[in-house]
């Protein structure tokens, strides 16, 4: 598919028939507002879609609610392509991702909420070292895990902290925004790919031109963007990015896998150096009322032992590492589901069930913890 023109449609005074329902979307806490012709509008709410009293929805319907908030540049690519994604602002905290598209040839919508209310770390209940990370001065910064994990979540929080707390630049390099950053104590500049900027590329390309003391270039898709994370984190910048891993020791096997064999050694040596700290998260569901969902989180922090490891292609023994150092901060999930155990967060069932180890667990639960000897 060609490239997308960029978001340059200039909204009127008239509030397009579309916008009640992206308030319905916000006024129901959610996620995602759906459009298709044979149906009512659906909202997506804590994970499951739910029929609106909405009217049925027709073809010519959907066509005069999706094409008003479209510019003409932005009509016609989509009527060439059969799909499209921009953006609409509702408010100044709101604003939605939409993508609309062609399906059996009708005109159908999916807009995801993007929102200004960001969570603080007590909300989200990571642990406190999370926040002593936020305030690292450079290196890079991974916060990792599956799909729906709340990657994203944290990371918001992480630069939100920082730009309550510390004047300074921050840029974003996203696809898309998940979350709108408003200037604080910092100025935050926020890029959208297919918005704001063509490509992942054309963004990472310019970067270093805007100043940035703190980067974000959201999902490390690829060896490119990780090198050019790694460049930055060299340079005395302090870099995040969210990457699909299960663990630690997963995540570095996953960074690197992008590489060519002949680059791996170099692209070890310097994710070694450069690499701050990694937290792998798991969002769990809770028994708490007022958590319906939590974290398991396991953080690893680059002390001299964890880079030594890593440096000499010794990830089997980062998780000994990770447990002997929680005088540090460092945690592993198995301590992370024991603490919301015994906090009643959690019910065992469910910790056992996402436990990388049950008898380990088990074990933990009753005080016993495996030894960190033998590691250098």
């Amino acid at each position: 598919m060609k490239d997308q023109p960029l978001d340059t449609h200039i909204h009127t005074d008239k509030v397009p028939e579309i916008e009640k329902w992206f308030r319905a979307a916000i006024k129901a806490d959610a996620s995602d507002l759906h459009l298709k012709v044979g149906m009512p509008p659906k909202l997506r709410i804590h994970s499951k879609l739910k029929n609106t009293t909405g009217e049925i929805l027709t073809e010519e319907r959907i066509e005069q609610l999706v094409f008003e908030i479209m510019s003409p540049a932005q009509k016609e690519f989509f009527l060439q392509n059969g799909a499209l994604d921009f953006a609409y602002p509702v408010g100044p905290m709101d604003r939605f991702r939409i993508n609309a598209f062609r399906q059996r040839s009708f005109v159908s919508m999916a807009a995801r909420r993007i929102s200004g209310s960001i969570p603080p770390f007590e909300v989200l209940h990571v642990p406190p070292v999370v926040e002593k990370i936020a305030e690292s001065h450079d290196g890079l910064i991974l916060v990792t895990g599956p799909t729906g994990s709340g990657k994203s979540t944290t990371i918001a929080s992480m630069i939100d902290h920082i730009n309550r707390t510390v004047a300074t630049h921050i840029v974003t390099i996203e696809d898309p925004i998940e979350f709108l950053h408003v200037d604080k104590k910092s100025m935050v500049s926020q890029r959208e790919v297919g918005i704001d900027v063509p490509t992942f590329e054309d963004a990472l390309r310019s970067l270093m031109r805007q100043d940035p003391d703190v980067v974000l270039v959201g999902e490390v898709r690829d060896n490119i963007t990780l090198t050019a994370a790694m460049r930055a984190a060299e340079t005395g910048h302090l870099v995040f990015g969210t990457l699909h891993a299960n663990n630690c020791s997963q995540t570095i096997q996953r960074i690197l896998d992008m590489f060519p064999q002949e680059e791996r050694d170099l692209a070890r040596q310097t994710f070694a150096l450069t690499i701050r700290a990694v937290i792998s998260q798991q969002l769990l569901p809770g028994i708490r009322p007022d958590v319906p969902r939590i974290p398991a989180i396991e953080i690893m922090i680059n002390t001299p032992i964890v880079r030594k490891l890593i440096s000499e292609e010794r990830e089997a023994d980062l998780p000994t590492a990770i447990r002997a150092g929680e005088g540090e901060g460092m945690q592993d999930f198995t301590e992370s589901l024991r603490r919301l155990v015994e906090e009643e967060y959690i019910d065992l069932k469910k910790a056992l069930e996402y436990a990388p180890n049950v008898e380990e667990l088990k074990m933990a639960l009753k005080g016993i913890r495996a030894g960190a000897s033998g590691i250098l």
